[in-house]
């Protein structure tokens, strides 16, 4: 919703997952359901977006990033010190998840509240995109200026975007503590933060379809990386950042050879298949991603 809608780049979305999973961690062990966990994980989120999106909406470009990498910081610290709520550098234990007064104790007990979840945010998700707001987004996001001179205002789109962008992102949070079962301070670094990134621009900046292309790429990735080094040699998979280095050539890469991400490519696949044989290889060329009235800054 930030970095392919309304063109805003956050390298602080972590800081969210860490919000979202601590609410409801903290709620289940209150002895609240899953219902008010899930609830108050996006609800605190949302919020909490909503504080950083109002004076951050005013930032572009890497001046945002660096506004969110901050405020990432500022939450990653704020866990370790409020030691009586999230138990500091000790950790968190996280209770299994409760529905209608039963925990769900198995794996697939989980994966379909997730799977639930899922579908249920993605189709409310889709008709938002749809909507005058998600039009809107979309036009900020293409050109500020042209934005304006149709009566929508910048400002306002922006900060709703973040906090519903945050608000998912807590919701993501809270199901990420049930999975983990045990939250501590060093998992939401900025390391998860450009993951995050990763799966949106590597999937497809502005489509759904691409969030989840990059997730399932940024998976497989992870483990792939794993597997691979325990079968290099020790000098070199015993490396340390070896992984923040494979992701950062993997996002230079798609960013310089295929802009448009794995969902784009699938698209000019099947058109080939379409037109063939008919197809003409500058059919697509990259256009430009700005209007002639974004000069006027």
């Amino acid at each position: 919703v930030v970095a392919g809608y309304t063109g805003q780049v956050s390298l602080g979305h972590a800081a969210f997952l860490a919000i979202g999973a601590y609410a409801n961690a903290w709620c289940l062990s209150q002895g609240f359901s899953s219902f008010v966990g899930l609830g108050l994980a996006v609800i605190v989120s949302a919020c909490c977006g909503l504080l950083v999106a109002i004076p951050a909406a005013r930032m572009s470009g890497v001046y945002l990033a660096i506004a969110t990498i901050a405020f990432a910081i500022i939450v990653e610290d704020a866990v370790v010190h409020l030691g009586t709520v999230t138990g500091g550098n000790r950790g968190m234990s996280v209770d299994a998840p409760m529905l209608f007064g039963e925990q769900l104790w198995d794996p697939w007990q989980l994966y379909l509240m997730v799977l639930v979840l899922l579908i249920s945010v993605t189709m409310i998700l889709m008709n938002l995109l749809r909507s005058p707001i998600g039009r809107a987004m979309i036009a900020v996001r293409d050109s500020e200026v042209s934005a304006q001179s149709l009566g929508i205002k910048v400002l306002p789109v922006k900060v709703f975007a973040f906090a519903v962008s945050a608000g998912i992102t807590g919701l993501a949070g809270g199901l990420l503590a049930h999975y983990l079962q045990y939250l501590a301070p060093e998992i939401f670094g900025i390391l998860l933060s450009i993951q995050l990134l990763l799966m949106v621009v590597m999937g497809g900046l502005g489509t759904v379809h691409g969030a989840f292309l990059g997730a399932l790429l940024i998976g497989f990735l992870e483990t792939g990386i794993s597997i691979a080094k325990d079968l290099m040699p020790a000098s070199i998979g015993h490396v340390a950042g070896l992984e923040p280095l494979v992701f950062g050539l993997i996002l230079i890469s798609v960013i310089v050879f295929e802009p448009t991400g794995l969902y784009g490519r699938w698209v000019k696949i099947k058109l080939y298949l379409e037109y063939f044989p008919m197809y003409r290889r500058k059919s697509f060329k990259r256009q430009r991603s700005y209007l002639k009235t974004e000069r006027l800054k």
